[in-house]
């Protein structure tokens, strides 16, 4: 049994959807686009300070609960661990080795469905705050505290670093399966982390950790959240949650980083590209080449939104350049839509793979967990009628959300007389994210 990583994550290349499933997705967002933007409220209704339903007590008490906290960051930080001895005497092949597997699709794609689900598990989960913490706490230091201070002109830029060198090193770089290419990109994010961390505090691992600010981002969509005022467990809606993302410098990078680098991901998948980038023949000239790719698509992103975002009437300069990071939580459900549907069976049947390997990470023939003779089980790869209705629907659900959240927004923030025309830009943007994205899914 192994698990073949072609580059990083082979995303949509194992079950492209049907062209009827994609047309009639694309439809079904186009429609609805114009339905929300004509009929929709004339008042903001989405409220980020929504108390929501609060769960019952223990709820808070257990998740708080020290042992809990203390459980989870062990729990993290012995799986670190286990997964260092992959990295570093496991088996050299990558077919063979966990190691690949738990960095492209265990932590990037796990880490969303978790967060999605829980709330943003990587604050309790990293080994690195695990650490920082421990340190801290024998040396009798606040973990708030640094040598430094975070800068508010950083905002998420480092983060947003750090997800490109994962993007970069997943799409581009010559060998991403590579055992040793990951375990000495996860080596330098480790000590980035670290010295961030104690040089500025748990600010940093807020702002800056690439993986936590994912977690945080997939977070803003999950049922669960915290009262504001006294921390407590609640139930609300997601869109009322997705508003509180705070705005800081490097939002719409942000943004733009994930989503244009899976669509990017799709685009990698087509034959035409795959023979342009492999006629080149030099190695370097390849990485190259599949560099400014993903630069292309990361830059369209960001500048369509940017652009389509300020294209509205009746404000001040100081409003108009506020808008792309007002609007920028909106592409967050489009960006989780459109990672699931593209990784979905990565997410499922590689993840089995993983966990597997993950029993034995030396090869040594360790069966710990009693699972020696498990074999994958190829649930999505065994119903592609039924996983091509999943990706479309991702594909789609994420669509309406983005787009009832910006237009919400923009009802919010848009001077009265141009609340319907100041959208028309930004929702022909988000419906070009969309076709583009079901094109891209059906062509790989």
């Amino acid at each position: 049994m192994t698990v073949v990583l072609a580059h990083g994550l082979g995303g949509s290349t194992d079950l492209p959807i049907p062209f009827t499933y994609a047309l009639i997705g694309a439809s079904w967002a186009l429609t609805v686009s114009f339905v929300v933007l004509a009929f929709a409220w004339r008042t903001p209704k989405l409220d980020p300070d929504s108390p929501g339903h609060r769960l019952p007590g223990w709820v808070t008490r257990f998740a708080d609960a020290p042992i809990t906290r203390n459980v989870l960051a062990a729990f993290g930080l012995v799986f670190a661990v286990w997964v260092a001895l992959a990295a570093f005497f496991g088996p050299s092949e990558s077919s063979e080795n966990a190691l690949p597997g738990v960095f492209y699709v265990l932590l990037w794609v796990g880490l969303v469905a978790v967060s999605l689900a829980f709330g943003p598990v990587w604050r309790v989960l990293s080994p690195v705050r695990t650490l920082h913490r421990s340190v801290c706490a024998v040396i009798g230091r606040s973990p708030t505290e640094g040598t430094a201070r975070y800068r508010n002109s950083w905002g998420y830029w480092p983060a947003v670093a750090g997800l490109f060198a994962f993007v970069w090193l997943e799409l581009a770089s010559g060998d991403p399966g590579s055992v040793a290419a990951v375990r000495t990109w996860l080596l330098v994010y480790v000590v980035v982390t670290t010295v961030g961390a104690f040089t500025c505090g748990e600010r940093w691992c807020e702002r800056g950790d690439p993986f936590e600010v994912y977690s945080t981002l997939a977070s803003r969509l999950s049922p669960l959240s915290r009262d504001r005022h006294d921390g407590r467990i609640v139930l609300r809606n997601p869109l009322d949650h997705l508003g509180s993302m705070p705005v800081r410098a490097g939002s719409v990078a942000l943004m733009a980083t994930l989503l244009g680098s899976t669509a990017f991901d799709s685009f990698s998948a087509f034959p035409w590209w795959a023979r342009l980038v492999d006629g080149i023949g030099s190695p370097i000239g390849a990485t190259l080449a599949r560099t400014a790719g993903l630069l292309a698509f990361i830059g369209f992103v960001g500048v369509s939104f940017w652009v389509a975002s300020r294209a509205a009437g009746g404000l001040r300069p100081e409003q108009r350049a506020a808008l792309p990071g007002l609007l920028s939580h909106s592409l967050i459900p489009i960006i989780i839509g459109y990672v699931f549907a593209h990784y979905l069976t990565y997410l499922v049947e590689k993840g089995q793979a993983t966990v597997i390997l993950l029993a034995d990470p030396m090869g040594r023939g360790w069966n710990p967990l009693g699972l020696g003779d498990a074999e994958v089980w190829y649930v999505l790869s065994e119903h592609p009628a039924a996983t091509a209705s999943i990706k479309v629907l991702c594909v789609l659900a994420g669509h309406v959300l983005g787009v009832i959240a910006a237009h919400d927004k923009s009802v919010r923030v848009l001077p009265r007389g141009h609340q319907l025309t100041g959208q028309l830009a930004l929702l022909f943007t988000m419906v070009t994210y969309t076709f583009g994205g079901l094109y891209l899914l059906f062509g790989g």
